[in-house]
Parts: C-alpha cells; structure tokens; sequence
C-alpha cells in the first residue's frame, strides 16, 4: 500500500494513511476475529484518526478471505475475551468518531464482525459478500448493537429475519435490503476510495444509526414469531430472545435498547443452553479431524456410483449431486429404477417450490444423476456406495462383484447401519479400500455421517471418507466397528429402557411426551413407528442366539411385529395411523399386548413418573456411550454428542448425551447407574470407564 505514513497500533490491526485516508487493516486470521488485540487495535486507531488533522475520513477493510468473522472463538472462556475493551465500547468510539467511517465487506461480514459495519457511517459490500447474525445458532443473540442497528436500518421485519433465523445473506441482497449503501466488484479499498471520493462529504460526521427513530414494525407479529419456536427447536431460548430483543428497537430509544440487548445476551452467555449449543459447535468442528495417525492425503474422487435406487440409495444420490459430484444411480431392474428417479425429480421438484433451489439449480443437480440397469457402470466409479437391502448375504455378494468390475483404488463403501463391516470387507480382494458411509434418511437432508473404519480400512480411505463428506456438507464422524457403531448401538438400551417402562406401567404416549418436553425431537415410539419396527427386529432376531438367557428381554416390540404392526407405512405400530395421516393416535390393542407380555414375564404394574423415564432413557444412552468410548469405537465423547444431536433428535441445548452427564456431573451420573443396577440388574452394570473416571476425580470424559 502506497503510504505517508505506516503505524502498528496492535499487531493485529494495521494503521496507514493513503491520501488523507486513514486506512484500518484487521489482520486476526484465520477470519479476523475480534480478539482482544483487535478491539484494542480498532478503539486506538480510529482515536489516532480522529485527532490527525490530516486525516478527513477513515477506511476499515479486513485482510485475507473476508472482512471479519466476528468474535475470535479461540479465546472465549478466557480473559481475553471480556478484556477492556469490550465490543460495545469499540463500536461506540467508532459511531462517535467526527470524522466519516466506512466499512468495506468482501468474503464475509459475521456476527461481530456485522455488528462492527452497522456501527460505521458508511458500509459497502462486495456482491458475493456473505453478511449475516448467526448467533443464534450457538444460543446467544447479537451482543454489540446488531439487534437495534439493524432494524432501525431496514426496518423490523426484515432484520427478525435474519436475526432469528441465523442465516447470511449475499452482499447484493444486503445492499438490496439496506444494509449496505453500495456494492461493489473487485478491490474493497480501491472501492472504498472511489465511494469516498464520489458520495461522501468528509467536512461533516458520517450518518450515525444510533441517531435513527425506534425502528419500523410493519409487517412483523411478534407474537406470531414466539409461536414459531416450538420447545425442540434446537435453539428455542436464543431465538425468543432475540424476538424480544427486535420488538425492544422498535419502542425504546437506542441506548435503552442496546442496555436491554447487552443484559440479555450476557443473560444467555451464561447460561446452560448456549454453553451446550457451543459445545456442540466446536464438537462438530473436530468431529472430521483423525487422530492418532500422520496426516494423509484423501484420494480425488470426481465419479460416484450408488448401488440400488431406493428410499436410502435416492437420497445418498442426491446428497452427493447437491455437492456437485456426478452419479450413478444403479438397480437391477427397471421398476426399482423408476421409481428412485421419480422419488429424485419429485424432491428436487418440491424444493424448488418452496423456494430452497431455484429451477436451473434443480434441472443442474438432476441432470448429474445417470440412472443405469447394469452394475457394470460403476466401473469407472471412483467411489461406489453400496444401498441394497439390509442383509449380509446380499451384502457380500454386491461387494464381491463390484471387487472385480471397479478400477484399482477405487473406495468401495456400505451404507449399512450395524452390519459388520469386516466381514463385507472379506468378501473383497482390497478390503483396505473397503468403508462404511453411513447416511441418515432422508439422506438428502440429514447432515451426519457415520464414517466406519474396518480393521483393515486404509488411512487415506478413511481420510477419503471424512474429507468428502464435508465436501457435500455433512459432518461426517468416525466410528470403528461394532453391533450398529455409535448410533444404534447407543440406541439398543435407549429403546430397551423404554419397553421395560411399558410393561412397567407407563404408556407409548406417556414415554414419548416426557422425552419430547426433555427436548427430543421424537419420543421412541414415534420414532419406532416412523423408522420401521420390522428393522429392528430383524437385527434382534439375527442377535437372538447372542443374547444371554438370565437378561431381562422385552417381547413388546416382537409381539407388535407379530401382529404385522410395522409402523406408519403399515398402519399400525405402537400406535394407530389413519390412512394417509402422520399423526399417531393412541390404541388400546397395544395396551392390552403391553399387559399381555408383562404379565406372562411377571412384571407388576406401577405408577412411572416422567422423571424415572427421561432418567432410564437418557442415562442408558450415557452408559452405552462411554462403554464404547472406553473400547476406543469412537476417538472423543463430543464425537458421541454429534452423532445424537445431528443424527438422532437429541436436543441440542442439552449439549448432547456425554455433554448432559458432564453437566448433571459424572459422579451423579453414576450414582444414578448404580441406583438403577440395584434396582433392574446387570442390564445397569456401569461402564468401566465411567467408574474410572469418577474414582480418578474427573469431570469429564
């Protein structure tokens, strides 16, 4: 940069002077955060700016990829992160400032680093620009004036929107909406200056939105937003917040409003639900890193083909055309085919209806699904996922096929879900080449992964398998092999507790709405219902001979499949579904096959309390965790809590299953185990590690 004079107020923001500009560089990467370094940085430079007769005007630009990123997330929960001084001060100084302000966005203008724009008098926005108030996805609100500034800019509505919502906008939609005064093509400087010089008088201050009116409240019911936030949403108490925050700047004046703002949002920075949903951020932010080995390259993959057109096989389909990775959809007859492409165009179709993909982003992604009759076309595939029918017989014979039609190095991958990946494997030459991607249905929606490591899975595959999931925007997390890996294996105790409290004395509809006021999405017979109960019994009936004959056995579930009650797609399962209906309706012929069983195995009806069942439930997910913690299935608890809260309804402002024991404390939580194995018998013994951890004194796992 061509300077008259170069200064370093911090190491962390970059002050020059280019023809009586001041020009403020953040420089914090990765993202620029809003480290202590930078707040202090920006207050000292734009007072060095306003006392330099020689300056008229200031420039804040970012250096690198974006603007800024908002708060650096390295030092929350340090000192650092409340040191003098604060946000609110730094943008105060910069709204006061005699001299124009204006901020240049390019790449990214986030949270904080929003906030930090809306102080300034002048804001430009590259058009490809992401600006946006996600705070709310990590349980907090807009702490340093984003909820006021915001809609006194653009009025109510618009601002809830983004605000509650959490979701960025382009820099021309921003520019669109009023966010920012221009926008721009090219060097953020470069059109910095020219703004600079053709739109702004710099004899007088810049236009300051803290002066502005309440905000504009047409077109907003804020009772009707608050009705929106149901008791699971994952981010309920945040986004009600931040309703109330919104409707606050449009009756107060702006100091009133930012005091209100600022009480509420430390009100949530202390409190358990965004402590929970940021462990469940930066939980979902390692989940994809391998430990324990050197870092290795992923194998390019350009060419996907998925075997078998079904439900599942459509969706992992379309998972990989929305990451623009070319496909081909294989069935062996044509009927099957059919409809997997039917099933592709109606939910491309549906999407573009709703206004979630424009037309020529749908045709673009259906054109990148080549349906194909003959197994010979994975061929050329650079990774072949497997889709067929959940039975190891089938299994194999696919796997020892497409072992000799794919080209060497190519990954060949099962989307089983607690089939043994080993013995797949064996079923192949390469079984180093050999992975389970386990989706989540629908799919093409859910956003976990559970990438499984056979005994003999390569380093480079397996980095493969978690770099490419990424890249089609999963969170991919690694599990080795065992009966149903992380998710389903924790899910085999959660589902026995349950039936045991049926034949004890509570009902479908009892067990379903305490675990849905816990915060579940679903409760477990809902969810039994609407995954299938036929699944799940197949898999007990396969492990029948493994079961121990002394252990305690649920025929609920058994009977109900006997009686041909599979759920919704039959009708029937543990409740009753009128044709063409969703909603599940209670049905006293489960009833009667609930006190059926019970007392043909002895077991006494009493009263269950809402308490008991939430702790039976979520406790034996906790034990089974750290069971398979301890056998080292998975590398971290916070990857156990990704895969319950991304893949299995469990709320996320509980912080997920390993995180809710931590919180209830480890020694509680054994203690409650303890309890329940007195009570019911070695179906409770305590994971080792749990105990380990509690007679060594730790806290967390």
């Amino acid at each position: 940069m061509s300077t008259s004079q170069q200064h370093q107020p911090s190491p962390t923001v970059r002050y020059g002077v280019r023809d009586g500009v001041a020009v403020l560089r953040l420089a914090n990467p990765p993202v620029n955060g809003l480290g202590d370094t930078v707040r202090a940085g920006l207050a000292s430079a734009v007072a060095r700016a306003a006392a330099d007769d020689h300056v008229g005007a200031v420039i804040v630009v970012g250096e690198g990829k974006g603007f800024c990123g908002g708060a650096d997330l390295r030092q929350f929960g340090t000192p650092a992160a409340t040191a003098d001084p604060t946000l609110p001060d730094v943008l105060t100084t910069i709204t006061h400032s005699p001299k124009p302000v204006i901020a240049a966005l390019h790449g990214f203008a986030l949270g904080g680093g929003l906030e930090l724009a809306l102080a300034c008098h002048y804001r430009i926005t590259h058009r490809d620009a992401k600006l946006g108030l996600p705070e709310v996805n990590v349980g907090l609100i807009p702490g340093s004036g984003g909820t006021q500034r915001l809609p006194r800019l653009i009025g109510a509505a618009a601002a809830l929107r983004l605000i509650q919502q959490g979701t960025p906008v382009s820099g021309a939609r921003a520019s669109e909406l009023g966010i920012a005064d221009d926008c721009f093509d090219g060097d953020p400087l470069g059109a910095a200056l020219d703004f600079l010089r053709t739109q702004v008088d710099t004899s007088v201050s810049g236009p300051v939105v803290d002066s502005l009116p309440p905000a504009d409240a047409a077109g907003v019911d804020f009772d009707a937003a608050r009705r929106t936030v149901r008791p699971s949403t994952r981010n309920g108490l945040a986004q009600l917040t931040a309703i109330d925050a919104v409707e606050t700047a449009t009756r107060l004046p702006t100091a009133a409003g930012l005091a209100f703002e600022r009480a509420a949002f430390l009100g949530l920075l202390r409190g358990p639900e965004s402590a929970a949903l940021r462990h469940v951020f930066f939980a979902e932010k390692t989940a994809p890193r391998l430990s324990g080995v050197p870092p290795v390259s992923a194998r390019p993959i350009s060419r996907v083909a998925v075997v078998g057109a079904g439900t599942m096989g459509s969706g992992i389909a379309m998972a990989f055309a929305n990451g623009g990775l070319p496909v081909t959809l294989i069935e062996q007859n044509q009927d099957a085919l059919t409809r997997g492409t039917a099933l592709v165009r109606k939910t491309y179709e549906s999407s573009t209806a709703k206004g979630r993909l424009t037309e020529t982003q749908a045709r673009d992604r259906i054109a990148l699904i080549e349906p194909n009759l003959d197994l010979d076309a994975a061929a050329e595939a650079d990774l072949v996922v497997e889709a067929v029918f959940e039975d190891m017989g089938v299994k194999k014979e696919v796997f020892s096929k497409l072992d000799t039609l794919c080209k060497p190095g190519a990954i060949l991958a099962s989307n089983t879900s607690r089939l043994d990946l080993d013995e797949i494997a064996r079923a192949t030459s390469r079984p180093s080449d050999v992975i389970g991607l386990h989706f989540f249905s629908p799919a093409n929606i859910m956003k976990l992964v559970e990438v499984v490591r056979g005994e003999a899975t390569a380093d480079d595959v397996v980095a493969t398998g978690l770099a490419l999931a990424q890249q089609i925007g999963k969170i991919p997390v690694l599990s080795k092999v065992c009966e149903g890996f992380i998710g389903n294996r924790m899910l085999t105790p959660y589902r026995r507790e349950a039936e045991f409290l049926l034949e004890e004395g509570a009902t479908p509809q009892q067990i379903d709405a305490a675990l849905q006021a816990f915060g579940m999405a679903m409760g477990p017979c809902a969810m039994s219902d609407l995954a299938g109960l036929d699944i799940a019994w197949a898999a007990r009936k396969r492990l029948a001979p493994t079961r121990p004959k002394d252990v305690r056995y649920s025929r609920v579930a058994d009977t109900l499949c006997e009686n041909g009650r599979f759920g919704q797609k039959a009708g029937a399962g543990y409740y009753r579904y009128e044709k063409g209906s969703r909603t599940p309706v209670p049905d006293p012929a489960v009833d009667e096959i609930i006190r059926t069983c019970a007392a043909e195995d002895g077991i006494e009806c009493r009263t269950i309390t809402d308490e008991e069942i939430i702790d039976r439930c979520v406790l034996a997910l906790v034990n089974e965790g750290a069971t398979l913690l301890g056998e080292g299935i998975t590398q971290r608890a916070s990857d156990i809590d990704v895969v319950y809260v991304d893949g299995y309804g469990f709320p996320a402002f509980r912080g997920g299953p390993m995180y809710y024991a931590e919180a209830l404390g480890l020694d509680v939580t054994l203690q409650k185990i303890r309890d329940f194995e007195n009570l019911h018998g070695r179906t409770w013994t305590p994971a080792p590690l749990l105990t380990q951890l509690v007679d060594a004194g730790r806290t967390s796992f």
